[in-house]
């Protein structure tokens, strides 16, 4: 069934591409995000997705970046409410992780990485450089892009072994998620040591 049928402006049908994108792969994974499925599922063809993203790479390059605006801008948020004293390290960590897994930012990295399309992964290196450069004014000796690069890499191995792993080693499945919360938590005490 597509998502729509009506007429729609160059901007309104890219979004529905994309937001059609993005369902096919929280459903079908990421070998599913093709031209040809994205136009079916919005009521579009062929050309007219070619015209707007230039080839299933494009789209799947604008669907990285998308995906990576929303989660570095939840993150961001995260950690700002967090540094406020609103939040827990634990939030951080789920929004880390639910954004590699539940949102598909893991397996559209690995496929992207098999798929030789390597250049497709830069919209979210530079959405995780711009998150740690906002995150890091004024906190500047609170190791901001060491603590990213570990929580980024344990929340993308979670995506795509976690499951597997945890059930290898009769774990619960929230343990990796626990882990980086710990090495979180102490990272922001040692940044803000207590009297």
């Amino acid at each position: 069934m597509s998502i729509s049928r009506k007429r729609l402006n160059s901007e309104e049908s890219r979004s529905a591409a994309l937001e059609a994108a993005r369902l096919l792969l929280l459903d079908q994974g990421p070998q599913a995000v093709t031209l040809k499925a994205v136009a079916a599922k919005v009521g579009r063809t062929h050309a007219n997705l070619l015209h707007h993203f230039g080839s299933a790479a494009g789209l799947q390059a604008e669907l990285a970046l998308t995906i990576a605006d929303r989660v570095t801008g939840s993150i961001a948020e995260a950690v700002a409410r967090a540094r406020a004293g609103e939040a827990e390290a634990r939030e951080v960590v789920d929004g880390t992780f639910d954004a590699f897994d539940r949102e598909g930012a893991g397996a559209l990295a690995a496929w992207m990485i098999i798929s030789g399309n390597r250049d497709a992964l830069n919209p979210i290196l530079e959405s995780i450089r711009v998150l740690v450069a906002q995150l890091s004014v004024g906190h500047e000796d609170h190791h901001v892009g060491e603590t990213t690069l570990w929580l980024v890499l344990a929340a993308l191995g979670d995506s795509l072994l976690g499951a597997s792993i945890a059930d290898a080693l009769s774990l619960d499945r929230d343990t990796a998620r626990q882990l980086a919360a710990d090495g979180l938590r102490l990272q922001l005490d040692s940044d803000h040591p207590r009297d």
